[in-house]
């Protein structure tokens, strides 16, 4: 099994346990008298905030944290989901189709195979979760980003030179609670359904190790330091430079220099010179430091509009064109993805046909939903009557 046929069964199993009221209340009583059952053996510990009602949580496409919250309640109801599938399968009041996607779906969540693809995503997106959710935050502090994308890399690289050990023994442990056979490691590994005389003469151990639990951390580390490289990290670091939180405590005048460096058609040195550049750099943050309009800025894009708003763009048009530059930088961020992710809901099979300046305006109501939220029936309903000239009045 490899890592995208371990999300393809993920899927299924939230689809055909969560996906039912009915199936999903059950899943609810089996957990909560499993629950009580280990409280009263004192398997589980009784407090605040402990052993919380819980369920299968669906993921999101464009939210790895979702992903890891996902396998980590599918891991934590294991012995509940078995129950539910089990019964479903002895159910004669369902179809035979349903009887036997659950049974295939039983079969296949008691493999070593899946138990050891479910621990090792778990494992690795534990270590990324932080970073994601840094990353998916809308006032995103990217000098702290880029600390935990160091991290991450760091405790990728040190599960991979000491983590198998460890790994191997919670896995065995998950087995023998649920009974799930676990293979001898020095034994010839044989793909399921392949006749064994046309395998590859590979261990066991050499599958799980090597092809899996290597190579999936290779690729994540490939990935990160392909996204996150020197370059990148560099730009982003001085990019941090220009946030106006804390009263410009970010503030850095050789790394936005460095910035320029970046933009050599914006700021050539035939129209623009370093020491220009240096000298607007001291004026504007003594400026801005002693201003009081100021103060309480969020970010970058405030900044940006009380500029213009104040005039200081004009007193300061280099900076004003590095902070521009920024604002209109192309990063994959999570407000560009969710944008991506709504025109699968605006643009559905229902509303195939629709303009794309309908589809832009939905779009803007929908990503910008907490700003048109606090914009009263009455105002919407004022403006529509205004556009022209009705034969009724609202």
């Amino acid at each position: 099994m490899n890592i995208s046929d371990l999300f393809f069964l993920v899927t299924n199993v939230v689809n055909v346990v969560g996906g039912s009221c009915k199936h999903h209340d059950i899943l609810q009583e089996i957990q909560l008298a499993k629950i009580k059952e280990a409280l009263e053996n004192g398997e589980l510990s009784n407090g605040q905030g402990l052993n919380q009602e819980t369920t299968l949580k669906r993921a999101g496409d464009t939210r790895w944290s979702s992903h890891y919250r996902t396998l980590v309640s599918l891991e934590y109801m294991f012995s509940s989901i078995l129950d539910v599938l089990d019964l479903m399968v002895k159910d004669l009041k369902l179809s035979s189709d349903q009887r036997h996607e659950a049974h295939n779906l039983l079969k296949s969540l008691q493999t070593f195979e899946f138990t050891f693809s479910l621990h090792l995503m778990i494992s690795l997106l534990e270590i990324t979760n932080e970073l994601s959710q840094a990353l998916q935050r809308k006032d995103q502090d990217i000098v702290n980003a880029m600390t935990l994308v160091i991290i991450s890399k760091q405790r990728l690289q040190l599960m991979r030179d000491n983590g198998w050990n460890s790994l191997l023994d919670d896995i065995s442990s998950f087995c023998a609670k649920h009974d799930i056979e676990v293979p001898n490691m020095v034994d010839t590994y044989v793909v399921p359904g392949r006749v064994r005389r046309h395998v590859d003469k590979r261990t066991v151990l050499h599958h799980f190790q090597v092809e899996l639990f290597f190579q999936v951390i290779d690729l994540q580390l490939q990935e990160l330091k392909s996204r996150f490289n020197e370059a990148n990290t560099e730009l982003l670091l001085c990019v941090a430079c220009l946030n106006p939180s804390d009263s410009f405590y970010a503030f850095d005048k050789e790394k936005l220099i460095r910035l320029s460096k970046f933009y050599l058609k914006e700021f050539s040195e035939v129209q623009y010179s370093t020491k220009e550049l240096d000298n607007q750099l001291e004026t504007y943050i003594l400026d801005m430091r002693s201003n009081t309009h100021f103060v309480n800025l969020k970010g970058i894009g405030d900044l940006a509009e009380k500029m213009v708003e104040k005039g200081k763009h004009a007193l300061y048009p280099l900076v004003h064109k590095l902070i521009t530059l920024v604002l209109i930088l192309p990063v994959a961020t999570a407000t560009v993805e969710r944008a991506f992710s709504a025109m699968k809901i605006m643009k559905n099979r229902l509303r195939n046909r629709m303009s794309d300046q309908f589809m832009a305006d939905c779009l803007i109501l929908y990503v910008e939903k907490d700003i048109f939220g606090n914009i009263d029936d009455e105002t919407i309903m004022y403006r529509f009557q205004k556009m022209r000239p009705r034969r009724g009045s609202l």
